[in-house]
């Protein structure tokens, strides 16, 4: 579904990424996770082209966005949904209004259709009741919350999530784990999700990439990215008090 081929990137004179592949499935919940300044941001930029690889390519299917301009670029981002990591609503409008905005925007939907479709999405997130109100009158759990009803408005096919639990108390980070995953499974949408949270990683990912220093250090699934033997795995685990017993730990092997 995405494809990064030994993408390079520099950003003021350090490199960020250094030679980076993996491929995420279609269908599957891929995360990206690693410390702060790692490059997982940077990363899902290039997914939908906000930044160009310095060297090697990323392509969506079989299309080479990383080098995609126009027509064929907006063609291809309009696969995709993205869940900023401030929810980045607008002041200005209601939570139903930021939601309906890209319908409004990129569509030729009816109002009518456009209302239907939007509170839909306000049903799906748990914010049916709080369509009225503005940004500023609801909680940080709730702007993430309204932020992802805004991204799959469109039914896109990709959703790209940037710390989508960052700031948010432990309570609230696990239910926006759980929505994330309910999003895979009612919608079946790919989702891509850049975290430094290892307790969220584990839980809703399908597979873990590992991202330091550059490079990838390791992808597998929760429980194989728990036994690798890589010591930069170990002392990521190790950092967060994460033990091979947890909810991650299918059939409690």
């Amino acid at each position: 579904m995405i494809r990064f081929d030994r993408v390079r990137k520099e950003l003021a004179g350090k490199t960020v990424l250094d030679g980076v592949s993996f491929e995420v499935r279609r269908g599957e919940t891929f995360v990206i996770a690693g410390p702060s300044g790692a490059g997982k941001s940077v990363t899902l930029k290039h997914m939908v082209r906000l930044m160009t690889p310095d060297d090697g390519q990323v392509f969506v299917g079989s299309e080479k966005i990383s080098n995609a301009t126009g027509e064929e670029l907006e063609r291809i981002r309009a696969k995709f949904g993205y869940l900023f990591q401030g929810g980045a609503l607008l002041g200005w409008l209601t939570v139903r209004e930021n939601v309906a905005l890209p319908l409004r925007e990129r569509t030729d939907l009816e109002d009518r259709a456009i209302a239907e479709r939007t509170d839909r999405m306000l049903r799906l997130v748990g914010l049916e009741e709080d369509g009225d109100k503005r940004p500023a009158e609801i909680s940080g759990g709730m702007k993430k919350r309204a932020g992802l009803a805004r991204a799959i408005v469109r039914d896109p096919e990709i959703v790209l999530y940037d710390e989508p639990t960052s700031g948010l108390d432990p309570v609230t980070a696990r239910r926006i784990d759980a929505l994330i995953s309910r999003m895979g499974r009612e919608l079946g949408v790919t989702s891509v999700v850049v975290t430094h949270d290892l307790q969220s990683a584990l839980s809703i990912g399908t597979r873990i990439a590992l991202l330091q220093d550059g490079g990838i250090v390791e992808v597998a699934d929760p429980q194989g990215f728990i036994r690798s033997p890589r010591r930069e795995v170990q002392d990521f685990l190790a950092s967060q008090f994460i033990t091979k017993k947890g909810p991650w730990e299918r059939n409690g092997q």
